[in-house]
């Protein structure tokens, strides 16, 4: 069998320099391509290798991402999605469950058993697993740790790319700048420098750059083309509401360096704004909806906030890219997963979820499969449970009713050894017991302390969109979970996603059906 090799005309991409680039290999720095994370991922691919398939390219790919979206997550927003629509919820599937392909992916980093978001975004997007906390920069440094750093910086499927003359473009519900996102385009020891507030004395010393500025002056290509989601804080300065110290406006420096090039150059800050745009004869998009995260999309839609959904942001997003005949790619993260889950409000996660189902479908409704690649999966997963013997169709938020099978017509909520009634879904660890009424916004529960432990929820409404579940072990926040999560794909190149996988095999999987760091 025909293996391709990786081509290292070795000045260091990632170090700055520039390097010569072509649509059949893109040169890596030699200790990304050495590393043994990064010759195993692409070894298990060419395993995986049909040469008699690979007539068909991928000349776009895109790229899902739920964060903390793990198979216990998908499980409940699939019969949530279900149940809203007036089943019951079980035989339902997520749009992307019906992908053809799929896979099981490990998710721990170098250093934890279980993973932080930086680590393992980084281990998709560079073919290399590392640290927990540090966004593109190899084990071998350290983090916040701007000396360690340098030589140590990972190069990304974004800018392989940006380099063969795709368009890319990053989509989120949380902040641009935040760890998933970011992981994308920039390369930091410290995934909480978004902006230049965060950076320590060595860093700015040393010559290290925040997140955002790193977006702004992304230098590979023609620069990121599309940019869609939270955290316009980090891109303005203290006196304008931002968090930057250094006065800078980044949004106004995005703008001015397009004027000159002759490309259309749109800053948005509404839904209304992004749904009023003439896509069509926008090149360049950048829309910062929120000063941080999104709201989730129950309280977005309860609230009446002027943003737009994930799936409007997608459908936006490919409508810019497909301009380019060379093909695109296009990373979607539904990041507001994670934080319910950590918030310990399955409400919020779940709705989260199936609004993320919805993005998907409407990107394979966009789309042509013959020449593209979709892949949706998710960084982590929680600590979050669905146990108790509920009867079929229960309510997936409401309290456990069960039925013994005897035919009897009585159905009776369970209750537990200590004679209280529980709910179906519930949290190991985190914040625990809450009961906000109707307020949407699971953040809201940080107000107070945690308060773990079982609760006589007789009289509580479980199903409302401020309850937070009941957890067993105290902590100030819920944690991620360390088992194995799901990769789907379909489109050109999907057949490469089977069995059992690391991490940062996705990097090695989107290479090579994109053909983009790897030549005959």
């Amino acid at each position: 069998m025909s293996q391709r090799v990786f081509k290292l005309a070795l000045t260091g991409l990632a170090a700055g320099v520039m390097v010569s680039a072509n649509a059949d290999g893109v040169a890596l720095p030699a200790y990304q391509s050495s590393s043994d994370w990064f010759t195993a991922g692409s070894e298990k691919v060419v395993e995986k290798a049909d040469l008699s398939r690979e007539t068909q390219r991928a000349k776009n790919v895109i790229l899902f991402v739920g964060d903390g979206m793990g198979i216990s997550t998908l499980t409940a927003a699939r019969i949530l999605q279900g149940q809203l629509a007036g089943g019951d919820g079980e035989e339902n599937l997520l749009s992307f469950e019906a992908f053809p392909y799929s896979a099981l992916v490990k998710t721990y980093n170098t250093n934890q058993q279980t993973p932080d978001s930086a680590g393992t975004m980084t281990a998709m997007m560079s073919g290399v697993k590392n640290k927990a906390g540090m966004i593109n920069i190899s084990s071998e440094g350290l983090r916040a740790d701007c000396a360690s750093s340098k030589g140590n910086e990972l190069n990304t499927f974004l800018d392989l790319m940006e380099i063969t003359g795709r368009s890319t473009g990053v989509v989120s519900t949380a902040r641009i700048t935040h760890a998933t996102p970011a992981a994308t385009y920039s390369r930091v020891p410290e995934r909480n420098w978004e902006s230049d507030d965060g950076l320590t004395e060595e860093a700015k010393s040393g010559g290290c750059k925040d997140i955002a500025d790193q977006l702004v002056s992304y230098s590979y290509g023609d620069g990121v083309d599309v940019i869609l989601g939270g955290g316009r804080r980090h891109f303005l300065p203290s006196e304008e509401g931002g968090k930057r110290q250094d006065g800078r406006d980044l949004t106004t420096e995005w703008l001015q360096r397009y004027e000159d090039s002759g490309e259309q150059a749109v800053y948005l800050q509404s839904g209304t704004e992004l749904d009023g745009q003439d896509l069509s004869s926008t090149d360049k998009l950048m829309g910062l909806f929120t000063s941080s995260h999104m709201s989730y999309d129950a309280d977005r839609a309860a609230s009446g906030s002027d943003e737009p959904t994930i799936a409007e942001m997608t459908e936006s997003a490919i409508q810019v890219l497909e301009k380019n005949d060379k093909g695109f790619f296009l990373m979607v993260e539904s990041g507001r997963i994670d934080h319910a889950h950590h918030a310990g409000n399955a409400y919020n996660a779940l709705h989260d979820a199936v609004a993320f189902s919805d993005a998907v479908q409407a990107a394979v409704d966009a789309v042509d499969l013959d020449e593209t690649l979709i892949l949706v999966t998710a960084d982590h997963s929680h600590v979050f449970t669905i146990a108790g013997y509920p009867t079929k169709g229960n309510p997936i938020l409401g309290k456990v009713v069960t039925n013994d099978g005897s035919g009897a017509p009585e159905e009776a909520a369970a209750q537990a050894g200590d004679g209280m009634p529980y709910t179906t879904l519930g949290y190991t660890n985190g914040l625990g017991y809450a009961d906000l009424g109707d307020e949407t916004d699971a953040d809201a529960r940080y107000a107070s302390a945690a308060d773990a432990g079982r609760k006589d929820l007789s009289a509580v409404d479980v199903e409302a969109p401020g309850y937070h579940q009941e957890t067993l072990v105290p902590m100030g926040s819920e944690t991620h979970a360390g088992e194995d999560i799901s990769l789907h794909a379909v489109g050109a190149g999907s057949w490469l996603v089977q069995g059992n996988i690391e991490q940062n095999t996705l990097f090695h999987i989107m290479t090579r059906a994109a053909v983009v760091s790897s030549g005959k």
